[in-house]
């Protein structure tokens, strides 16, 4: 039994004879120290992708045990600050992104990009389905030399596999300042379902994934 159930287990025992409320409060509050100290020593790690529009890419990284964190937001451009509005006219050099936080000793980085490339078409130059211009554009943005060395191999995998009839066009570029995008657009699928649903049922996207990689599509 770890230190975090065992207080659990202790403080419930207590409430149930009645037990001092001082001490109950300095248990409580010490949980909430061991559980920190929990996330403290769990190594985290970063993963970031550019695939369209960023609406699309959070719903299936959101439900992939392992991953704890996810933003969407901007990258990879000379702007600082920019607005959805600013990205959106093409003209501040960033894509439309999503960052991920997430547990290497869960889920592997090699297992994100299988994901990430089973929604993607990586052959379409700057765009993603119906949408069109550089901020949609498709890149992997590495956070270390490792993740690199991972993701040009999984690459040159994915282009060797005979699935696709045209190179692919998919960036492998080093990690830079990430924007988060407003709040509005953070899982976006969950606060606004229909219009995401709308969306997404009339992008291309799924009837893509479905020609591509039938019964492999994720």
């Amino acid at each position: 039994m770890n230190i975090i159930k065992g207080t659990q287990y202790l403080i419930q025992y207590l409430l149930r004879i009645k037990y001092c409320v001082p001490l109950i409060m300095f248990l409580i509050s010490n949980t909430g120290l061991a559980q920190e100290a929990v996330m403290q020593n769990t190594h985290l790690e970063k993963a970031t992708f550019a695939g369209g529009c960023f609406w699309c890419m959070q719903p299936f990284f959101d439900n992939t045990k392992g991953v704890i964190k996810t933003i969407v937001g901007y990258t990879g451009g000379h702007e600082v600050n920019p607005t959805y509005e600013d990205v959106s006219s093409g003209s501040t050099g960033h894509a439309e992104s999503i960052e991920i936080e997430f547990d290497p000793k869960v889920v592997s980085y090699e297992k994100l990009l299988d994901l990430y490339w089973h929604n993607i078409d990586p052959t379409q130059v700057n765009g993603q389905f119906v949408d069109e211009g550089s901020q949609y554009r498709t890149i992997i943005f590495y956070h270390s030399d490792e993740q690199k060395r991972i993701a040009e191999s999984s690459k040159k995998v994915l282009g060797l596999s005979g699935r696709f009839d045209k190179p692919i066009v998919t960036q492998i570029l080093p990690a830079t300042v990430f924007y988060p995008a407003e709040e509005y657009h953070q899982k976006y699928y969950l606060k606004k379902t229909f219009q995401y649903n709308m969306y997404h049922d009339n992008s291309g996207r799924h009837e893509y994934e479905e020609q591509v990689w039938g019964k492999d599509a994720h």
